[in-house]
């Protein structure tokens, strides 16, 4: 199963898989953002209102939303990891400008606080047999990923965001079912091609790893780090520099596009002279990239703290994370306030906002794999169970670069945004101030995400593939 099959599915074949290239109407979005226009931004982020993360972590009094007009050389769209860093090195990049940086949401309530906390560094291609593919594109992404670890950690340190959780406890990846055996079998070989250390762990030595003798094998790798994701953005929100201007809670509902850009809000208009887009998949609704980034959500759950006494009952490591072999399988970590996150299950959700009640159809998934796993837990309750959206492109390619004049982008993270999203927002910024680093030239010229078919094609077909690939994944979900 490749990438693509794992995204479109049945509408793969309708527009040329694996293109390269990409027409210029997709990048442009059409005659909705063409100069004069006004374009109504059609879709807002709205979230479901139990995200685990973002309430275990510290509260933080949010910024106030803007109220009346703002004008600033700089606009930022979106407060997470992308838009964040961008923000961040503008600043520091144009330290007499005052850049403006708007979140819809609450700062660590949306996706950037909502996935599994990991900080992976390996490139992992399962389009590709061994699942690193073309060795020279591996090391790019592989110094990508380094890049965005490196950058957070540092802000980490610098500003003493204890509350990021920050701990440097690489990952395992697990497998149960033949199928998922033989993809660390081909991984383990990917890893050998690149050079990257790896243990491979037998089933028998895995209960003192993870606390459960329900995995077969294991391929941990060690340079993953894990993170509380809400408590990390949420930091990273705090310690901005002063030539930030932060408003939360300040949905855009228009906009114009022009020589300079126009944001419509419920109480008046942000004038910018360059406009950066760091909201993935809600950049679609601006004019760009029309039909090309998915919005897939993935649901999680997160138990309460266990006691003493049940901790003892499973053993193990204190404070672990697990992929899944199978893509479509269940995501775990062990916390440090010592609860389990279950996370699987996925859905497409076309406008990228959450599904009313949907988390109720999940958490019954989500029990029955935790139960699998921790038998001697099952009277441990879920405290939280919430979604988050990814924003997934069928080529797996993101977009980094100009828009069009005075506006751009770094967007479709494909569910990697915490270190891809850090890198690009930061090397975006550099390369507009005119900075250019090695990985630029590899980002500006890399293949664009391609276009979806129109629906109701491209629903029904990534319905279909979702429910596939999660009919298939048998006891790896």
């Amino acid at each position: 199963m490749t990438r693509r099959d794992v995204i479109v599915g049945v509408g793969a074949g309708a527009v040329g898989v694996g293109a390269a290239t990409f027409a210029p109407d997709l990048l442009r979005g059409g005659s909705s953002s063409q100069p004069g226009a006004v374009k109504t931004v059609t879709s807002l982020p709205a979230d479901d209102p139990t995200p685990g993360w973002f309430h275990t972590s510290p509260k933080r009094e949010p910024q106030p939303p803007l109220i009346g007009d703002a004008q600033a050389p700089w606009v930022v769209i979106g407060a997470g990891f992308t838009g964040l860093a961008a923000a961040r090195q503008l600043a520091l990049n144009f330290p007499d400008d005052q850049i403006i940086l708007v979140e819809a949401q609450q700062v660590g309530f949306g996706a950037s606080g909502r996935n599994a906390g990991f900080l992976i560094d390996l490139p992992h291609d399962i389009g590709a047999p061994d699942y690193i593919g073309n060795p020279e594109t591996a090391n790019q992404i592989l110094e990508l990923n380094h890049t965005g670890q490196t950058i957070l950690r540092e802000l980490v340190e610098q500003h003493q965001i204890t509350d990021a959780q920050l701990r440097h406890s690489g990952k395992y990846q697990g497998a149960v079912e033949d199928s998922g055996i033989a993809v660390l079998d081909a991984y383990r070989g990917g890893l050998e091609k690149l050079g990257q250390r790896y243990e491979m762990i037998e089933g028998k030595d895995l209960p003192e790893h993870l606390g459960t003798s329900f995995y077969r094998k294991a391929l941990y790798t060690p340079g993953t780090i894990l993170v509380q994701p809400a408590g990390l953005v949420k930091g990273l929100a705090n310690s901005l520099p002063e030539n930030v201007t932060l408003y939360e809670n300040t949905p855009i509902t228009g906009v114009e596009y022009g020589a300079k850009t126009i944001l419509h809000h419920a109480s008046g208009r942000i004038t910018a002279d360059k406009l950066v887009l760091a909201n993935n998949a809600f950049g679609t609704h601006f004019g760009f990239l029309e039909r090309a980034i998915l919005p897939i959500f993935t649901y999680g759950s997160l138990t309460r703290p266990l006691t003493p006494a049940e901790q003892a009952s499973i053993g193990g490591k204190k404070f672990w994370g697990l992929i899944p072999a199978d893509p479509f399988g269940t995501t775990l970590r062990r916390t440090h306030d010592n609860r389990i996150l279950v996370r699987n299950s996925f859905s497409y959700n076309g406008d990228g906002r959450a599904r009313p009640g949907y988390t109720d159809k999940v958490v019954k998934a989500h029990r029955e794999s935790f139960e699998r796993r921790f038998p001697a837990l099952k009277d441990v309750e879920f405290e939280y169970t919430w979604g988050g959206g990814l924003g997934m492109t069928r080529n797996g390619q993101g977009f980094f670069g100009e828009l069009r004049p005075n506006v751009y982008g770094s967007l479709g993270c494909n569910g990697l945004g915490t270190v891809r999203g850090t890198a690009t927002g930061v090397l975006l910024a550099d390369w507009l101030a005119g900075k250019n680093h090695s990985l630029t030239e590899f980002l500006l010229t890399a293949p664009k995400p391609v276009s979806n078919p129109p629906d109701p094609f491209l629903t029904v077909g990534v319905d279909f593939t979702l429910w596939r690939g999660q009919s298939k994944a048998g006891l790896e979900a």
